[in-house]
């Protein structure tokens, strides 16, 4: 679960906030109903908004306790977690396309 400082990445357009799937936030304060405040900034550093979210709603991309960005591996696997069983093997099917396209193309440049 995420922690006061914790990097998170959206995953969800927020529209009426300009806020698009893909934008970082840092989470400022853990709610006890299961909701987080995050703080979303610009490259200045000035606020553009408070939100509370629902964790389905974001992944952690950065964790403030271990000061390290989370393996992109760990991020996968928190965005496939929150879809639906059959779009996740979707995603298994993909990965394992370029696991394997990945694999040739290694073993041709080595002949």
């Amino acid at each position: 679960m995420p922690s006061v400082g914790d990097v998170i990445e959206l995953l969800i357009d927020i529209p009426h906030k300009n806020l698009h799937a893909g934008i970082q936030g840092t989470v400022v304060h853990c709610h006890s109903d299961r909701a987080y405040e995050v703080e979303f900034t610009n490259e200045e550093g000035e606020t553009l908004d408070f939100l509370a979210l629902r964790p389905e709603q974001f992944i952690i991309v950065w964790r403030a306790e271990t000061r390290q960005w989370v393996p992109i591996a760990e991020q996968a696997a928190a965005l496939v977690a929150n879809l639906p069983t059959e779009t996740g093997r979707e995603v298994l099917d993909f990965a394992r396309f370029l696991s394997v396209q990945l694999w040739r193309t290694e073993a041709l440049s080595r002949t």
